[in-house]
C-alpha cells in the first residue's frame, strides 16, 4: 500500500471511477454523492478525506456516521489500513488521526439528540456526513455551523446518501428537486449554486460487481419500491416518511385572520428537553387549521406556561389546552403534579389520550382529502417546525403502524398534534352579523334570518 522512494512515502489511493472523480473535483459548498446503493460512496469519503489531509497541511476534517459501530467498521478501520503509521498516528481515545504535516481527521458519531452538545463550538475545514438521510435537517445545519475557520483552506461539506430514512425529505429537496428557500436577506436564503449532486449506481462500481456479482441480483430481487430506490436510485419510490399523505403543496397554506366564530385550541408536548405547543382553530365544517406554534427547550413549568401565555393574543379565547398524561404524575419532592403547576401559572390543561397508534392514524385521517377535495388539516406556513417534522418522522421498524421514537427531536410537534387529534373538539360557529338594527334588515336582525315555514309553524 505504501512504499519508500528516496526517503519519501507514496500512498496508493486507488483509481477513481468516473462518478467518484466528479465527487473529488466538486468545488460546491455542499456536494452530495449517491442515489442507488453500491455506488462506492463510502470508499469515496475515505479517499477524499485522506487525499485532502495530504494536499492541505493543517486541514481539519470531520467524518460523521450515526452510530459508533458504523463509524468503526466503515471508516476508522479502513482508513488505518490505508494510511501507514509513518504518515499519521491514531489516538483511539479521541478518535483523531493526526498526520505528520499537521492535518487531522476526526471520526465522530452522532447519537440522536446528542450532537448539539458534542459538536457545539468546533471548527472544521471539511465535513463528511456519511449516509446523510439518517440525519435530520436540523442536525445537518448544526454540523454546517462547524464549517468555519480563519485558514485559507476552502470550506467544503460532503454528503453521501440513498433514498429513504429520516432525512429523505430535506436531501431530496436540496439536491434532487433543487427547491430552495428564500429568506428575509440574501444571507438567510439558500443559494442554488452552493448545492451539487452526483448520481452513482452500482454499475459505476466495477470492483464491487467483480467481487460480489450476486449483489446486483440481490438488489433486483427487492420489492418494487425498494428496488426502484436502492437499485435505480429513484427518490420518488421511497418517501421515507410515516405521514406519506402530507404534502407541503396541499397542506401548507398562507396565513389568514381566524374568524371570531371558530373555536380555538392549544395542544402541547412538554418536557425539559422541549416544549412544543400548537394553536389550532376549527371552522364550521370541522376542518382544523394549525395557525401558530412555539418550540423551546430547557424550560421549567412556570417558564413554559409564561411562553404559552405570551404567545396567546390578548382576548384570544382558548377552549382547551391538551397536554400529555405524564404531566399528571405527582412529583416526589413537592407532591404536586406539573399539571397543577401549569394551572397555577395560568395555563389550565386537559389530559389527552396517550394512545400512540390510534393518535397517529387520526393524524393520517385528518391529512386525507374530504368530500370537497381539501384535507381536514391545514397548516399555516409560519409553522415550519410542524411541517418539517411531519415530513421527517419515520415508521417504526418493529411496528409499521406506529411512528418511530427516534430521532427524538422530530417527535415533539407530532406528539402535540396527536394529542389534539385524539381529543374531542367542537366545530366552529358562524359569527352573527355585527350590525345595528338601523343598518340591517329587520327580519335578519330580529329572527336571525328570513321567515320560513318552520318559523311560521313553530
Amino acid at each position: 500500500m505504501a512504499r519508500k522512494e528516496k526517503e519519501s512515502i507514496v500512498l496508493d489511493l486507488g483509481t477513481a471511477n468516473p462518478k467518484q472523480a466528479l465527487f473529488y473535483r466538486s468545488r460546491a459548498l455542499y456536494t452530495a454523492y449517491g442515489g442507488a446503493k453500491g455506488g462506492g460512496k463510502t470508499h469515496a469519503v475515505r479517499v477524499k478525506a485522506v487525499g485532502g489531509a495530504l494536499r492541505w497541511p493543517g486541514i481539519r476534517i470531520l467524518i460523521v456516521r450515526r452510530t459508533y459501530p458504523e463509524l468503526q467498521q466503515n471508516h476508522i478501520e479502513p482508513v488505518l489500513r490505508l494510511v501507514p503509521p509513518e504518515v499519521a498516528s491514531y489516538n483511539a481515545t479521541n478518535r483523531v488521526l493526526t498526520f505528520t504535516n499537521g492535518s487531522v481527521i476526526r471520526f465522530g458519531h452522532y447519537p440522536a439528540g446528542a450532537g448539539e452538545r458534542e459538536y457545539q463550538g468546533q471548527e472544521y475545514d471539511w465535513i463528511f456526513l456519511d449516509e446523510a438521510t439518517q440525519f435530520t435537517e436540523q442536525e445537518f445545519r448544526l454540523l454546517g455551523g462547524c464549517l468555519r475557520g480563519v485558514s485559507d483552506i476552502p470550506k467544503r461539506f460532503y454528503l453521501t446518501c440513498n433514498p429513504g430514512g429520516v432525512g429523505h425529505g430535506w436531501v431530496k429537496r436540496l439536491f434532487i428537486d433543487r427547491i430552495y428557500r428564500r429568506g428575509a436577506t440574501e444571507e438567510e436564503s439558500e443559494n442554488p449554486d452552493d448545492y451539487a449532486f452526483i448520481f452513482a449506481s452500482v454499475e459505476d462500481n466495477l470492483p464491487l460487481l467483480r467481487a460480489s456479482p450476486a449483489y446486483l441480483k440481490m438488489l433486483s430481487a427487492l420489492p418494487d419500491n425498494l428496488r426502484r430506490a436502492y437499485r435505480y436510485g429513484d427518490w420518488n419510490a421511497l418517501s421515507g416518511a410515516y405521514f406519506s399523505e402530507f404534502s407541503e403543496r396541499v397542506h401548507v397554506i398562507e396565513p389568514f385572520a381566524i374568524p371570531k366564530g371558530w373555536r380555538r385550541y392549544r395542544s402541547m408536548d412538554y418536557g425539559l428537553d422541549m416544549l412544543a405547543c400548537l394553536w389550532i382553530a376549527v371552522d364550521e365544517a370541522g376542518r382544523c387549521y394549525v395557525y401558530r406554534e412555539v418550540h423551546k427547550a430547557g424550560l421549567i413549568v412556570t417558564e413554559a406556561a409564561r411562553l404559552i401565555r405570551e404567545n396567546t393574543l390578548p382576548g384570544e379565547v382558548i377552549e382547551t389546552t391538551f397536554a400529555p398524561p405524564d404531566i399528571w404524575s405527582r412529583q416526589k419532592d413537592s407532591g404536586r403534579s406539573m399539571a397543577e403547576l401549569f394551572l397555577q401559572s395560568g395555563v389550565p390543561v386537559m389530559r389527552a389520550d396517550s394512545a400512540r397508534v390510534h393518535g397517529h392514524i387520526m393524524i393520517k385521517e385528518m391529512l386525507r382529502p374530504r368530500s370537497d377535495g381539501r384535507p381536514g388539516l391545514l397548516i399555516f406556513n409560519t409553522c415550519r417546525t410542524l411541517a418539517r417534522d411531519l415530513q421527517s418522522i419515520q415508521a417504526d421498524e418493529l411496528n409499521p403502524s406506529d411512528c418511530a421514537r427516534e430521532p427524538h427531536e422530530v417527535t415533539h410537534s407530532v406528539d402535540a398534534l396527536r394529542y389534539f387529534c385524539v381529543s374531542r373538539t367542537l366545530k366552529g360557529e358562524r359569527s352573527a352579523p355585527d350590525l345595528a338594527p338601523d343598518e340591517a334588515d329587520y327580519d335578519i336582525f330580529m329572527t336571525g334570518g328570513e321567515a320560513t315555514r318552520d318559523f311560521l309553524t313553530y
